[in-house]
Parts: structure tokens; sequence; C-alpha cells
């Protein structure tokens, strides 16, 4: 993968990512760190954060480590309504409030909320589930013009055809773990709808009941001609 100077992507485990922007900004996209089995221990603390992007209120993407985070390095949260309004019952301030379609400029950063297929609950301290908004996917396009694109939990969906169109991600996170999100075949026709020749696998081997791996997305890919698929291990970074 051949990345700007200056970017660099860290994988968290599951769909966590930790990406580092030209103009030095920490960005996480639904960090779950000190629960999450496939999370390094060395990862699970976090001193600096300029903004979080959460997709949906699942646990592992909202509930377990986010208002920890947010707190302790005063970054911005940028979420559906709903989820913003659920993390100000818990204290946090900042947020930059926004729903699919829409794209707003953040310090310094272009972020645009995507479309998504899958549910969105958050569990609250009293243990009932709150209706978290729609899920989302995000294109984070960094100050360099470099863009990149975290599905979120989704299954496969004809307009990733129109978020390949319209953005033109250099690079892709999607999930390919099955049951809870698309599978690897599934996830093999995303790519080719978005027509991305860089994909990041995300959101397998958590847990037994992932069962998708990236053989076999490879396999199911095998025909898309100029596709790198870039396999990292949780807490590996990659830098240009």
């Amino acid at each position: 993968m051949n990345l700007p100077k200056g970017l660099s992507i860290t994988y968290l485990g599951h769909a966590s990512f930790k990406i580092g922007t030209p103009g030095g900004k920490l960005v996480f996209i639904d960090p779950w760190l000190a629960g999450n089995p496939r999370c390094p221990a060395e990862h699970h603390r976090q001193d600096r954060a300029d903004l979080i992007l959460i997709t949906h209120g699942h646990f592992d993407h909202l509930t377990a480590d986010v208002v920890p985070l947010a707190r302790a390095t005063g970054a911005t949260v940028v979420a559906m309504p709903e989820v913003c309004a659920f993390l100000s019952r818990q204290g946090l301030e900042r947020f930059e409030q926004m729903n699919k379609g829409g794209t707003i400029s953040v310090q310094g950063l272009r972020v645009t909320m995507t479309n998504a297929f899958h549910s969105s609950g958050a569990q609250a301290e009293d243990g009932s589930v709150v209706y978290a908004g729609d899920p989302a996917g995000y294109i984070l396009e960094t100050e360099d013009g470099f863009r990149l694109y975290h599905a979120g939990d989704t299954c496969v969906f004809g307009d990733m055809r129109l978020i390949g169109e319209l953005y033109r991600p250099h690079v892709a996170m999607v999930p390919i773990g099955d049951r809870f999100t698309m599978g690897p075949a599934e996830a093999a026709y995303a790519i080719r709808l978005l027509g991305v020749k860089c994909v990041i696998p995300m959101h397998y081997a958590t847990f037994p009941l992932l069962t998708g791996t990236p053989e076999a997305l490879r396999e199911a890919a095998r025909d898309i001609e100029g596709l790198e698929i870039v396999v990292m291990e949780p807490g590996q970074t990659l830098a240009g």
C-alpha cells in the first residue's frame, strides 16, 4: 500500500482504526480498546485524539470506550444526533452532529457520512437498549485530499457504486466477518461496486461467530484486476 507522506493507519482490531493525518491530527474510528480481545494491551490507553468518528450504537463501536477516550483527550465526537444525545447524557460536550449524505469540515479534514445497513442501539447504564439513530459509514478526506472509506457494519448494497463514483476512495475498510455484517463473498461484490483498488478487511476473527476470513475474501475477489487486499494485524501501523 502506498500512502501519502505523513499519513498513518493503525489497526486496533475488530472495526477500530487510528488514523494519523499529514496535518498532525489523530482520528479514531469506532474505538473499541480495553474490552476488545483483538486490541493489543499497549493500545488500550490512548493519550491523544482529535476526532472520534462513530458509525453506530453497538457496544463494540460506541459504549465501551468512546466516553473514556473523549474525556481523557478532549476529542470531538462526530456522529448521528441520536448518538451525540446518548453521549451528552454521560457528560461529553464536544460534538459535530451530522447525518447521511452530509459533509463537514472539521479541524482541517472533510468528513462525509455515508449510508450503511445494519441496526443501532446503545446500551444504557441500567442495561436497557436505547435508540441510537441509523448506522452509517464515513469518507474521511485528509488535508492533502487522500480519501479513506470506512464502511461501518453493513451488508453490501447497490448504492456503494454511488459512494465509489462520488468520493472515489483510495482505501476502503470493509467488514468480512459474516453473520452480523457482510461476509467475504458479499465484501468482494462491494469492492466491485466501489471500484476501489486497495482494501483493508475488518470486523472478523474477534469472536468464533465471525467466520469470514481474509483468505476467503482473496478467493472471492480473485477476478478483480489490480486489487490489493492489505491484511493488517491488530496493532500494526502502515505509514507513508
